[in-house]
């Protein structure tokens, strides 16, 4: 489905607050028309939701408080951006959150938001117990960016609060990941069919396994995909587990050219079986990004990953719980897919990965030491569409190219549920095949 300009264009947003809500900024949103995946329109008919009243309000004066500070913070959000001043939302947060969502704001800003505002509440579950308590809401929230663009999208929400004295406050604000079938806008890295040894139809670069990974990093230049002809996307990606096993931690920038000279970049994460987020890092081609994902080391299922715009100075961090086999790492360059399968892949040119590393056993070992393994990707045709090099001298460094071969859409390959990844080698895949 293609994209209509000056409309709202549903995104899988990490959401406003800290839940993370980033809004593609210009004035033409891309649609990737490949594979029957393009980005949704919605209508803005809805009325702005009254923020008099609290939505499904219930007798519980517990239920109410909470339902009111979760108005306000929200009300107040969206005014801290309007007037640029973030203190007024440290009534309905604490300390900590209050300074997430100050991060949050700025990015957003920078990001080309203008303004935020809230179409629609809906209720879920609220769960108090004593001075703790959770709660649920459904949000449909309308973003204006500095061009005129509007966009809409509804989130799951789950609220944390504690109780400071008599009055309920905001300790965490997450928004759970969504299956992809509730995002039709979406252009998630996902998907894996295996070929031969050290070919497959979705992945290229480097991996390396064994056992024992609790950290990956990799450094790389946002590639600038040819905007004319073919429709294609990439995603070049740092990540943990998921060549020989099922789970896999991953983060990375993606670049998607609609073949009309139009071309749209993001960054994300994504924790198998959990389908990706988009994060608030600005990206854009010819910026030097790096990405590391590093498990806590007090033998937690912790981890922290962590991006920096090395061009801008920009940063994001998110702490994360997962439960890795820790059975791999991998440095990619990957041909994402959809509802119809592996979608075509861009025409990148070619990406260099630099001060690649891996941490094992304690040890920090670069891709040599590693023994990692070449990937090349293959079209649905068998022919190569993206060849890594030779392993740098310095162990730390790779480039992949990609081939003059015109992409094609590559069959799917059996997955589980969303974004399940088997092996991209053809060695002992995890999940059956057709």
């Amino acid at each position: 489905m293609d994209a209509t300009n000056n409309t709202s264009n549903d995104f899988h947003s990490p959401a406003r607050r800290a839940r993370r809500r980033w809004i593609a900024t210009g004035a033409t949103v891309v649609a990737l028309a490949v594979a029957g995946v393009g980005v949704s329109t919605l209508p803005l008919g809805a009325p702005l939701w009254a923020a008099s009243g609290v939505a499904d309000a219930q007798t519980d004066p517990q239920v109410t408080a909470i339902q009111q500070i979760i108005q306000r913070g929200n009300d107040e959000q969206a005014q801290a951006i309007a007037a640029g001043d973030p203190s007024v939302m440290s009534d309905t947060a604490t300390a900590d959150h209050f300074q997430e969502l100050v991060k949050v704001n700025q990015d957003l800003v920078s990001s080309g938001v203008a303004s935020i505002s809230l179409a629609k509440l809906e209720w879920g579950p609220i769960n108090v117990s004593g001075a703790t308590a959770t709660a649920t809401t459904y949000e449909t929230w309308i973003t204006t960016t500095t061009d005129g663009t509007t966009t809409q999208s509804r989130d799951t929400n789950v609220y944390t609060l504690v109780q400071n004295g008599n009055a309920w406050v905001i300790q965490a604000d997450d928004q759970p990941a969504q299956p992809a079938a509730a995002q039709p806008g979406t252009q998630n890295p996902q998907g894996v069919t295996p070929v031969s040894q050290n070919t497959s139809h979705n992945w290229s670069g480097y991996a390396a396994t064994g056992r024992n990974y609790t950290s990956v990093t990799g450094t790389w230049t946002v590639p600038e995909p040819n905007a004319i002809g073919a429709p294609g996307v990439g995603a070049t990606w740092v990540g943990i587990g998921g060549v020989t096993s099922r789970d896999l931690i991953q983060a990375g920038t993606q670049d998607v050219a609609n073949g009309s000279g139009a071309s749209q970049y993001q960054a994300w994460i994504e924790m198998l079986p959990q389908a990706s987020q988009q994060v608030p890092l600005v990206v854009k081609p010819g910026d030097s990004v790096t990405v590391t994902i590093d498990k806590d080391p007090s033998g937690s299922n912790l981890w922290q990953i962590d991006f920096k715009n090395n061009t801008t100075g920009q940063t994001y961090q998110k702490s994360v719980r997962y439960a890795s086999s820790q059975s791999s790492a991998e440095w990619v360059e990957e041909a994402p897919s959809g509802p119809s399968g592996i979608l075509p892949l861009d025409n990148f040119g070619s990406i260099a990965f630099t001060d690649a590393s891996a941490t094992q056993a304690g040890n920090t070992v670069n891709l040599t030491q590693a023994g990692a393994q070449p990937i090349s990707l293959l079209g649905a045709n068998g022919q190569p569409l993206a060849v890594p090099s030779a392993i740098g001298s310095d162990g730390t460094s790779f480039t992949v190219a990609r081939t003059e071969t015109p992409a094609t859409t590559a069959a799917p390959g059996r997955t589980s549920g969303r974004t399940g990844r088997p092996s991209p080698f053809g060695v002992a895949p995890v999940l059956p095949f057709d």
